[in-house]
Parts: C-alpha cells; structure tokens; sequence
C-alpha cells in the first residue's frame, strides 16, 4: 500500500524553544497560538502526525498544516495572519488613553463623570467610537449604585447566626424575618391618573396631597413564604410589642419562634425585653447594623412598593390601609417562598474581594 510523503522533521534553536513554550502556557489570551506551540514542540520531539494530534487532541491535517507552516516560515508562521477587511483605525494606545481618562480624571467642566460627547472631545475621537470602547471594557460612567458596609464588629457571627437560620433551620421551630415598614405616605394625585396605551406609558402627575401616614409590621415565613402582618398608626414599642402578640396568637404554640429583625431602638427597650422573657420560646437574632440586605423581608417591602404603593392614589390613611392588607392577602393566598441561596464563607468571600478592589483602586 502506499505511503504518504514523510512528515517534516522539525528542529528547535533554544530562542525558538524558548518562545514555544512560554506561549503555549497562554491558554487565554491567545487560545489558539498556545495551541499551535504545543504541536510545534511534540513535532520537534520526533512524533509523529498521529501522535501529536492524539496527544494535543486535533485532527492530523490540522498537525500537517501547522508543521509545514513552521517549518517554512518559522515562528512567524504561526502567528494570525492579517483578517479581510477595514483595517483598524483606533490604536491600542488611544484605547488605553480613553480607559485610563474615564477612570482617573474628571471632565474639564467640573461635573462628576464624563459623557461620550465630551471624552470624544477630550482624545479626538468620535462618540460612536468611545461608546464601544466603553461597552467593550464595561465602563458605565452615567450609572451609579448604592452600597454600605456594615461596620458591626460582630458582623461575620451575625452573619453565620442568619443565614444558618435560612440555610438549616431548627427542628420545631418557625423562622420569622421581621421589620417595619415607617411612614407609608397615603398620597392623592393632584390629577388621575392616565391609563397605559400603545406606545405610551401610564402617566401620573409629579405632585400630590399627603392625608397622612401608616406604619405595616410584617413577619415573613421563610419556610412559606406567608406574611403575618399589623398595621398602626404609629412606630413605637408599644406597637411592636402588639405586633409580637399576634404573632404569639398566630403560631402554633407547640413551635419555637425564631425572630430575624434590625437593631431598631424600640426593638431593645425594657418592655419588649420583660416580655421576651415571659415568653421564652422567641429567640432573636439580629442583623448587623446597617446590613438590612440580610433580612428577606427587605424583598417583601420591595414588591409591596412596586405592585402597589408607588403608583397608587390613596385619599385617607384608612383607604391606604385597606389596600395593604388587600395586597397582603392576596399574596398569602398563594404565597412565594424567597429561597436564600449563598453560605456565609461565600458571602464573606465575595466582601473580602470586593474590599482589596476598592482599596487596591485607591478610592
């Protein structure tokens, strides 16, 4: 049977070995040069086609090109060759110089973060081209987030205590995450309300009248999802103390009562700890200060303010009422269980990374 024509032998300088193998340890930034070294470097071992496209895991003929492309122009060979097409008309220094300006200096205007217009003008670029640069690199300079770390010397037990709770919740006992929603305005429009249409959203005015506030208590299951909550005039102990009441009522009194909430004042005052203590199957656990993110009840508030409060009309405290106890029992009719998924080494982690950024950016 015949035979192919015998594989190019391959023979290595130590500048050429050298430059192999350090890009063939480049396994992201050029994939496929990396590749291309580690078959020039078994082909420079003796094997032959089949034996390193076995042991790289290509095809043969992808082995014979890259041997023959080698061995006629050497490294070189190995490199891309020139794309079809425009060529580029932004160097990687003027890309650096719109990175490095975005992220190190403000606009001449005294304002608090650039805008494409004006780095467009700053580097004599276009404004096209600094939106893709921009998009490229994942610079937003318009947005902003909020954010706060918690300066709680006891956050990282607080931390483990809470979302041990979430994670592995007692035996015979009800996990309840618990807090105040304060001063729920009852605000009338000044106009109605314009329903939504085709390509218009609905519109509400910008001012209103206020008719007073209301103040909801809530304890939302974690297990259920379900939601006990209390409505009051006002935001003191003596409420919150008839808000542990009812849930005193409400939860089978052969369970435990594990209570997640703030550290607000009127959650610590000699009343509410007298009676805790005749009441010795609550257990609380607070959050760390200024760490609200960990109670899931924060996400219960969010959806109330979203679906119902924020574009509501409401022209007495007692029709605001109303609607929120509405919204309440139609959510614990078919109630939605908010599922904490993170552990405390991965939330602890991910603040530890995020501190050696910020700080590593000198901000």
């Amino acid at each position: 049977m015949p035979r192919g024509p015998a594989a190019v032998s391959i023979e290595l300088s130590d500048g050429e070995r050298e430059t192999l193998a350090r890009w063939a340890r480049r396994r992201r930034s050029a994939a496929g040069l990396a590749q291309r070294s580690r078959i020039v470097l078994a082909c420079a071992e003796g094997l032959t086609n089949s034996a390193v496209a076995a042991r790289v895991g290509v095809s043969v003929p992808t082995v014979r090109r890259w041997r023959g492309r080698f061995s006629e122009r050497r490294l070189d060979g190995l490199l891309d060759e020139p794309r079809p097409g425009r060529p580029r008309t932004i160097s990687d220094e003027q890309v650096e110089r719109v990175i490095v300006t975005t992220l190190e200096s403000k606009p001449p205007d005294g304002g608090t973060h650039w805008s494409t217009r004006q780095m467009a003008c700053a580097v004599g670029l276009n404004q096209t081209a600094i939106s893709r640069i921009w998009r490229a690199f994942g610079l937003q300079p318009h947005r902003v987030e909020q954010f706060k770390l918690s300066k709680d010397p006891l956050f990282v037990e607080k931390i483990r205590d809470i979302v041990g709770l979430y994670l592995d919740p007692p035996e015979r006992a009800i996990v309840l995450c618990v807090d105040e929603k304060s001063q729920i305005q009852a605000l009338d429009r000044s106009q109605p309300i314009l329903a939504l249409l085709p390509g218009t959203p609905a519109r509400q005015p910008h001012d209103y009248t206020r008719h007073g506030t209301s103040s909801l208590y809530a304890a939302l299951d974690v297990a259920t999802g379900k939601v006990i909550g209390s409505l009051h005039a006002r935001h003191r102990a003596i409420e919150f103390k008839k808000f542990l009441i009812k849930i005193d009522h409400e939860v089978p009194a052969d369970l435990d009562v594990h209570l997640i909430l703030d550290n607000y004042a009127t959650h610590k005052t000699p009343a509410i700890k007298r009676w805790l203590t005749a009441h010795p199957r609550f257990v609380l656990h607070f959050t760390p200060t200024g760490a609200s993110w960990c109670n899931l009840v924060e996400r219960l508030f969010g959806e109330l303010t979203a679906r119902k409060l924020r574009r509501g009309a409401h022209r007495s405290v007692k029709a605001l009422n109303a609607d929120i106890r509405d919204w309440l029992a139609h959510w614990n009719e078919n109630p939605r269980p908010y599922v904490w998924t993170k552990t405390a080494d991965e939330i602890l982690a991910n603040l530890a990374g995020y501190c050696n950024t910020i700080n590593a950016s000198r901000h």
